[in-house]
């Protein structure tokens, strides 16, 4: 992680237009107060600081009913009413024009099973296969560019991190947004608490003793990460194009 003081404190009197910004932190976690959405709501802090005229919003996913790409195509058919746009009708497209036309974007899950969780794949399939184009280029019709990042956070080690390979798991992803909106800066959290209380769970594997230790001794640590990170999309949305 490079160092977030580096970051905090910059000041950029002559931005213009920033009532007009719009940031967003992802929630692809169930849990509105758990590890992910503390994360977030930090980024967006991040973000405020600098721009405080900006809107920042930190959206709860699993608040939405809706499902993953249905294959209909009809964001890919040449002339339809749909091009270039996801054509399926429920929850979820109030929130693809409020992305589409971001200043940035904070996807935020926990890991399960070496992937983001449902709901965040699910979204990002619906937000970015109407931009990509089956041309020789694989060139998008993402109406405008914007800083990303995402936060990923999980129960297992950095040491298990690596050993499971989990970033080059993660990186199919990371390259269609990059594609799509810009590279992501990439914030993983390890060795989260995941229970109150380990007693009334079968959760013998680990030490909740361990566990919380290392919340208390780290957890504020990533705190300040994600407000830097959030200083830093800040930054980059506010540069001249």
């Amino acid at each position: 992680m490079p160092d977030p003081d580096f970051f905090i404190g910059l000041k950029h009197s002559d931005l213009q237009g920033a009532s007009d910004m719009n940031f967003y932190a992802i929630n692809g976690s169930p849990r509105k107060k758990g590890n992910t959405a503390e994360v977030l709501k930090k980024a967006l802090e991040g973000v405020h600081s600098l721009l405080p005229a900006a809107g920042t919003e930190l959206v709860h996913l699993y608040d939405l009913d809706f499902t993953g790409c249905r294959s209909c195509f009809a964001c890919k058919r040449k002339g339809g009413a749909s091009y270039g746009r996801c054509a399926v009708r429920d929850g979820l497209p109030p929130l693809l024009e409020k992305l589409a036309d971001a200043d940035g974007i904070i996807f935020g899950s926990p890991i399960y099973f070496m992937g983001v969780s449902g709901a965040l794949r699910a979204l990002l399939e619906r937000l970015l296969f109407p931009f990509i184009v089956y041309d020789a280029a694989y060139s998008s019709l993402a109406p405008k560019r914007m800083p990303t990042a995402f936060v990923y956070t999980m129960n297992i080690t950095e040491t298990d991190m690596a050993g499971f390979k989990l970033p080059a798991l993660l990186s199919p992803m990371e390259t269609f947004v990059a594609r799509i909106f810009s590279g992501p800066e990439i914030l993983s959290v390890c060795n989260t608490v995941q229970f109150d209380d380990y007693s009334k769970y079968m959760a013998e594997r680990f030490s909740e003793t361990d566990k919380k230790r290392h919340r208390e001794e780290h957890f504020p640590e990533v705190l300040r990460h994600a407000f830097a990170m959030g200083v830093r999309m800040a930054e980059r949305a506010g540069l001249p194009a």
